[in-house]
């Protein structure tokens, strides 16, 4: 039979973020958005509580969790705020992560015991402003000039990468051609500071106003060849395992907000009077809430089972492409409902599912549209 539960350490951990996120992240975290400003100290406790090490084993300086207990963090996180939980991600899957999969005993050694204790973020460098969903499009290059790499390129979008605590970008670039002619793509360790590289100032957002997403500059950026990660040539199977690994993260925030939504709402439902009723009496505000509790559900279930084949050693990126495509129109779908029954203070940014509204519409964007989802469902189905 198959059973659905959580067993006690990651309902323990869930039950832990879940109070964290209520009586630490939801009172404050309105101000930091409305600021537009980046809660160091919301993050400073992250760490203390060992969230950004969840998934690294204890020699790194980890909690020896797993990647399960990870998105169950980020799902608790974001069924209060989206930009909290995005750091987190960004933090530990995106800049953690490729150190840990792919990096040599040095750099392990170097970074991953800090960015476990969530001292230092780190930054995923793949997106550049004339490629988003094509990855494989990349400008950026970097060529070996005795024992250094010149990097030169423009990055976008990328988050966690202008913090005081930031340490490090992963950069994905062309380190030369293959005979094929195909550009031979190498991922490498570029360290805050490194001089030629260049953090902009912050994007003006729509959404996750708190958490931190600029663009960056390379020109001549010297970094020691030492600082390759894994194999010249293999940076593109390394993000592409990255990124996969990544959805079902993203989409367990896409569960967070859409839970969130649902919390928020029966809460607004049993308080809210409309000619003499609480609007919870009416059917037509009931069909919507279950409407939204039903897309949460089955989103959940979908990022369970991506994370479940995975931590198995089975294939999951269709079960992860599935899982985000879902719950990321879950959360849209839900957002815009939440707004609907919240009224006129649906759109107040004081309220919270106006944030979530604001949040949602990222997260069928970011980490592959929702178009890229479909097309990694299609081919996984023999589709050419």
């Amino acid at each position: 039979m198959l059973d659905f539960r959580l067993d006690e350490e990651h309902e323990a951990l869930r039950k832990t973020v879940e109070e964290f996120a209520r009586a630490e992240v939801a009172p404050v975290i309105g101000g930091f958005y409305e600021r537009e400003e980046f809660p160091y100290e919301i993050v400073a406790k992250m760490g203390r509580m060992g969230l950004f090490g969840l998934p690294f084993p204890e020699e790194h300086g980890g909690m020896g969790g797993d990647y399960f207990a990870l998105c169950l963090a980020l799902e608790e996180l974001a069924r209060v705020d989206s930009s909290v939980a995005i750091t987190l991600e960004a933090g530990v899957s995106l800049g953690a992560m490729p150190v840990y999969r792919f990096g040599s005993d040095e750099q392990k050694e170097r970074w991953l015991p800090r960015m476990a204790a969530g001292e230092v973020l780190g930054a995923f460098g793949l997106t550049e402003p004339g490629g988003g969903s094509d990855a494989g499009a990349l400008r950026t290059t970097a060529v070996l000039d005795g024992d250094e790499w010149v990097v030169n390129g423009t990055k976008a979008f990328i988050t966690n990468s202008g913090t005081d605590i930031t340490g490090l970008v992963t950069v994905a670039a062309v380190t030369g051609r293959r005979e094929s002619g195909k550009p031979e793509i190498s991922a490498i360790i570029v360290p805050s500071g490194t001089p030629g590289f260049t953090v902009s100032r912050k994007y003006s957002k729509v959404g996750w106003n708190a958490s931190d997403t600029r663009e960056l500059s390379f020109q001549d950026c010297r970094v020691p060849a030492g600082n390759l990660v894994g194999e010249r040539g293999r940076g593109y199977a390394q993000f592409l395992q990255t990124l996969d690994e990544g959805r079902i993260a993203i989409a367990a925030i896409g569960v967070g907000l859409a839970q969130g939504c649902v919390d928020e709402c029966l809460r607004y439902v049993g308080e809210r009077e409309a000619f003499g009723r609480k609007i919870g009496e009416y059917q037509a505000i009931q069909f919507k809430i279950a409407e939204m509790e039903a897309r949460a559900h089955t989103s959940r279930l979908a990022y369970y089972q991506a994370a479940t084949k995975m931590l198995r050693g089975e294939p999951f990126k269709r079960e992860a492409a599935i899982a985000k495509l879902v719950s990321s129109e879950a959360a849209m779908d839900n957002a815009r409902e939440a707004t609907q029954i919240f009224g006129g203070y649906g759109f107040m940014n004081e309220f919270p599912v106006g944030r979530f509204y604001r949040d949602a519409k990222i997260l069928e964007i970011g980490e592959g549209t929702s178009e890229v989802q479909k097309m990694l469902i299609a081919r996984e189905l023999g589709l050419k």
